[in-house]
């Protein structure tokens, strides 16, 4: 036999001891904290996921002035909502001076093209529809009404055909 080394012994079994115990009890410990941990955070999820979420915007239906402030044959500019109140005779139109190619207010100008973006130069006709210019589709119509106090009613989330009007009898 090999002198001066010595045979490997068998591995020694783990001594109980107070080493062993507090180890064990700190991972059952973070163990325990760690489930209690996921259990609450996903009760919580559970729980929100009941609360709608939802943006309480303020409507967008808004009340113009009464027919009569708007002269006959005019598109009179109103700034706070960039829409333009159109009137020829009896008949009222809503059309919006939003530009659709970037977002641009629409001035109204006398002349062949009676609307016209000043950003980059598209041109509507009194319909609203392109003449020319980047503008990839026509001014959008919304729908309006006469409210019960004789005043016009623009409803900004529902848009029309050109030819919608509203015909209010003197």
């Amino acid at each position: 036999m090999n002198q001066g080394h010595s045979s490997p012994s068998a591995p020694r079994a783990p001594q109980p001891g107070k080493g062993d115990s507090r180890r064990d009890f700190i991972w059952l410990t973070l163990g325990w904290l760690a489930s209690l941990f996921a259990l609450g955070a996903s009760g919580f999820a559970t729980l929100r996921s009941l609360v709608p979420n939802v943006l309480y915007e303020p409507s967008r239906r808004f009340k113009a002035g009464r027919p009569g402030d708007y002269p006959d044959d005019t598109a009179t500019f109103i700034e706070e909502v960039r829409l333009f109140i159109v009137r020829k005779g009896s008949t009222y139109r809503a059309m919006s001076a939003i530009c659709p190619h970037l977002g641009c207010t629409v001035n109204a100008t006398v002349g062949k093209h009676p609307f016209l973006c000043p950003c980059h130069g598209s041109h509507f006709s009194p319909d609203g529809a392109v003449m020319s210019g980047p503008s990839p589709r026509g001014l959008t119509w919304h729908a309006l009404s006469l409210s019960k106090d004789g005043r016009l009613v623009v409803d900004l989330d529902r848009a029309v055909t050109h030819d919608k009007t509203l015909v209010i009898q003197a």
